[in-house]
């Protein structure tokens, strides 16, 4: 082989080696920064209703306080209740299981959680809404 055939052999293999490294970079970090709150369940207790949420931080860096204002909503769409919700610490990197009791609230009849905004957001620089995503496994909706 020639000297320029190896210099093409050699040129096209870094190529694709980089090429390569940037894929699997792309992969492994492709997803964006973000803090996940997922409306889990919500079970009806003597007192009222229990809601519980798995939050995910996913950031890059730890929240050292969260809370959000909510508005619970029936399932006749009027809104039953704004209360705050504190999550607390959340970590980066962690997940976390929260539960919230809320007195005199009944689960069969609450429709939709909706985030009203953070009330507190401490260590994330307002990362607890502009990053927020949410869902739910239930048949209670969730969302901003």
């Amino acid at each position: 082989m020639g000297r320029a055939a190896r210099i093409s052999s050699s040129l096209a293999m870094a190529l694709l080696l980089t090429a390569g490294a940037l894929t699997a970079g792309a992969q492994e970090g492709g997803e964006p920064p973000s803090l996940s709150l997922e409306l889990n369940g919500a079970e009806a207790t003597e007192r009222g209703c229990r809601l519980t949420f798995v939050a995910a931080n996913r950031l890059g860096e730890d929240i050292d306080r969260a809370a959000y204002e909510v508005a619970l909503f029936g399932t006749d769409g009027l809104v039953k209740r704004l209360t705050v919700l504190d999550f607390k610490d959340l970590p980066d990197g962690q997940t976390k299981v929260r539960q919230f009791d809320l007195p005199d609230i009944d689960c069969e009849g609450l429709g939709r959680v909706l985030i009203n905004g953070a009330t507190a957001c401490e260590g994330g620089e307002n990362a607890c809404m502009d990053a927020l995503k949410t869902e739910t496994r239930g048949s209670v909706a969730f969302g901003t």
